[in-house]
């Protein structure tokens, strides 16, 4: 099939290892400067959004998971309440970058 301008995406869960990966280097380098990231790709439970907060994102996008479940947004937002109260946080920013890496 031809797209458009004969290339391709990719988006929804395929993506979300990489954008993860690359939400934590962006973090590693802007989280000097006070730069928010918002944090998008295969992002469609509170589970996934809590990944990207713990890479570096302050925010996060919902896109791909709207399109079969156009409530997504509330639950993902009571899921991630529901984590921090579980963790004994009271804001999101709390978490935001807090992912450590065990090199080996």
């Amino acid at each position: 099939p031809v797209i458009g301008h004969n290339q391709g995406g990719l988006s929804g869960p395929a993506i979300k290892p990489i954008a993860l990966l690359k939400v934590h280097q962006v973090f590693q380098v802007c989280r000097a400067h006070n730069i928010p990231i918002i944090g998008q790709g295969g992002i469609s439970t509170a589970e996934d959004a809590v990944e990207f907060l713990l890479a570096g994102a302050s925010a996060v996008g919902v896109g791909t998971a709207l399109f079969y479940e156009p409530l997504a947004c509330q639950t993902i937002n009571a899921g991630i309440i529901a984590y921090l109260a579980r963790h004994g946080h009271r804001q999101v920013s709390e978490i935001v970058g807090a992912l450590e890496l065990n090199p080996g």
